[in-house]
């Protein structure tokens, strides 16, 4: 068992620790006010509901092992070796604590402080939530030397909780099937969408094995597998992981796990980027807006390091100001703290607001840094010449900003030349896109609608940003284009009523001028490479926009299927087949098929009805499930470090569409 672990340890667990606050309405009639959505978001939240409560259970101590199986069908079942979901009579209620936890909302042991310290989620809305949308669910509780289960059907009991048998182990067994009525969009899990919060949770709580399988066959939209994440380094291993595709300036993280009120675990170190990668949580739940915990950290880390660098002298000598933005460029951190009571910001919780976290966090972090620099002088230097180069690099930054920014301000008249914008005003409705080549920009012209849509040529391949400091960034012509056609500005001033610092690079989106930017580039292997430059941008510098749901990747049609008059555009591979079959007519040689690989050998008129005409075309929305992974992934895919890229590749080319 962990120290933090041993630190939320708990007592008592029984039966009248399920308190009901109110009963089960309207999940069926309005899921996604529970869970967000009814599309592949929700359907994946109904896995997080049941593996949270297990995580509960690990959180109290009292769990070491979880396994999440994703079955044919599409079933999914979490099991786990905690106490056991109490089966035994709520005084209050007259039924079971299992039946009640499963089929009243807001019911649940983690409003009884005595039965869990902490918890992800206060509002017991979860596993009631995930069988109220179920076709069918069955619940196996292994607790007290006795095996019981109960099985629901739309989230309605089909019997009394009943004993089955006896067993010496312990633990929860829920296994759901999805109601299709509800998620009409999909029904299929993504393994690497399961695996990827899975390991998340592994390196936020230690010590803790967590077992995922898929036993689905390719027809069900899987294929067999199974992952295994335990971490004994905690986030420390977190912050490695992440780094994994950088050059790191220390041989190992700074790391510390302690309880100064509450439990508070936070690892970082610094590599050769040019961009801070801070990751944050409360109770294993993403606070992707931050907060006080989040604050408390970069205080710290500004606080210690300033004072470090002016003792040294290092910052006299290179004659530069340095401000908190220096201190975090380059840094990779993970902050994880467990709060009792968390007062989170927002129906998302993404922001955290409990204002004794900061002082913690502030306390914590200050210490070991202290500690660290003075024990470690040589990595101290190269982190303070990182600093300081930081410094410069900002300030050459601000003038290339300026430079952008003036541009901007100046309305219409500097748009960029090579611009097609629409006549519309409310970004609401209007619409840019980014198109690869002067040749396919105008044809899009040629083919738009006016009214909304607005053309934006980029010629060849962008900058990739991973690589390159903001100040060659902003000097790059086709990214400032972007910039300047997009509306948007850079830099935040200093709010002296929360505190915040002042930051030059945070994004300001008060004069966007398209809620829809598509990017538009060739169905072949440069197409994609340009493609993933231009996402790498908006990650890293424009991720508000990804965040908000404006970026989009446009699909055009990979086939053009021919016999006579007939004919069919056709996205994948099975519809050009079918579409071989239905104009052959059982003969596909008499079937003329044309390969697309270059928007520029449509006509106009083609490019809109197939790419470009809101009501037949096809987007793909741009959205990041977990930001250290996307991290990770971009870091990986255009850093300077081959070694994981190539295993990348080789892992995954079994997926890869030859362009030949």
């Amino acid at each position: 068992m962990s120290e933090t672990q041993e630190i939320i340890g708990t007592s008592d667990y029984s039966a009248d620790s399920i308190q009901v606050l109110e009963g089960l309405e309207a999940v069926r009639k309005r899921p996604s006010m529970y869970i967000g959505d009814t599309g592949a978001k929700g359907l994946h939240h109904l896995v997080w509901e049941v593996v949270d409560n297990s995580i509960d259970e690990a959180l109290a101590g009292q769990c070491d092992r979880i396994e999440v199986t994703i079955h044919p069908g599409n079933a999914v079942s979490v099991q786990d070796n905690g106490r056991g979901i109490p089966v035994g009579i709520n005084q209050k209620f007259g039924k079971s604590a299992l039946e009640i936890a499963l089929t009243v909302l807001h019911a649940g042991g983690k409003f009884d402080k005595n039965s869990y310290k902490t918890s992800g989620g206060l509002h017991g809305v979860g596993v009631s939530c995930v069988n109220a949308l179920s076709t069918h669910t069955h619940v196996t509780v292994k607790r007290d030397g006795h095996i019981y289960e109960q099985e629901y059907v739309i989230g309605v009991p089909q019997y009394d909780v009943r004993k089955v048998g006896d067993t010496t182990e312990r633990g929860t067994l829920v296994r759901f099937q999805p109601d299709a009525t509800i998620f009409d969009e999909t029904l299929i899990y993504s393994y690497e969408r399961i695996a990827t919060r899975l390991r998340e949770l592994s390196y936020l709580n230690r010590g803790i094995r967590i077992v995922l399988t898929d036993l689905r066959t390719p027809e069900d939209g899987g294929e067999p597998q199974q992952s295994e994440f335990y971490s004994q380094g905690g986030v420390a291993e977190y912050v490695q992981y992440l780094d994994s595709s950088r050059t790191v300036l220390m041989h190992k993280p700074v790391y510390v796990a302690t309880e100064r009120g509450i439990p508070v675990e936070v690892a970082f170190q610094y590599n050769d980027s040019f961009q801070e990668h801070i990751y944050s949580y409360v109770n294993n739940i993403n606070t992707h807006e931050g907060g006080t915990h989040v604050s408390g950290f970069r205080a710290a880390i500004t606080r210690v390091l300033k004072a470090y660098a002016e003792k040294s002298g290092e910052v006299a000598k290179a004659k530069v100001e340095i401000q908190g933005d220096d201190f975090r460029e380059g840094l990779t951190a993970v902050i994880s703290v467990k709060v009792a009571e968390p007062k989170f910001e927002g129906q998302t919780k993404g922001k955290l607001g409990n204002s004794e976290v900061n002082g913690a966090v502030n306390t914590v972090v200050g210490e070991i840094l202290n500690q660290y620099l003075e024990e470690n002088p040589k990595e101290a230097r190269v982190i303070i010449d990182k600093v300081i180069l930081a410094a410069k690099a900002r300030i050459a930054a601000k003038k290339a900003r300026e430079m952008v920014q003036r541009k901007t301000v100046l309305g219409s008249n500097s748009l960029p030349g090579k611009l097609a914008d629409c006549s519309e005003s409310d970004p609401e409705i209007c619409e840019i896109y980014l198109v690869e080549g002067d040749s396919a920009g105008g044809t899009a012209k040629q083919g738009r609608n006016r009214a909304f849509q607005a053309i934006l040529p980029l010629r060849g391949k962008i900058l990739n940003v991973e690589k390159a400091q903001e100040h060659r960034i902003l000097e790059n012509e086709e990214i400032r284009n972007m910039i300047t056609a997009l509306g948007v500005t850079f830099g935040m001033p200093a709010d002296a009523e929360t505190g915040a610092e002042a930051d030059a690079r945070a994004l300001n989106i008060a004069k966007l001028r398209y809620h829809k930017v598509i990017i538009m580039t060739d169905a072949d292997i440069d197409g994609s490479h340009i493609r993933t430059l231009i996402l790498t941008f908006f990650f890293r510098y424009m991720r508000e926009l990804v965040d908000r749901g404006y970026i989009y990747i446009a699909l055009p049609p990979l086939y053009l299927v021919k016999r006579g008059k007939e004919e069919r555009y056709c996205w994948t591979e099975e519809e050009r087949s079918q579409a071989q079959e239905d104009l052959g007519r059982g003969k596909p040689e008499t079937v003329n098929v044309q390969r697309y690989k270059g928007l520029g050998e449509m006509n106009a008129e083609q490019l809109w009805s197939t790419t470009m005409q809101p009501t037949t075309r096809s987007l793909k929305q741009v959205t990041v499930d977990s930001a250290a992974e996307a991290d990770h992934l971009f870091s990986m895919l255009m850093g300077d470090e081959v070694a994981p890229r190539r295993d990348f590749i080789e892992k995954n080319a079994k997926y890869a569409k030859l362009d030949v």
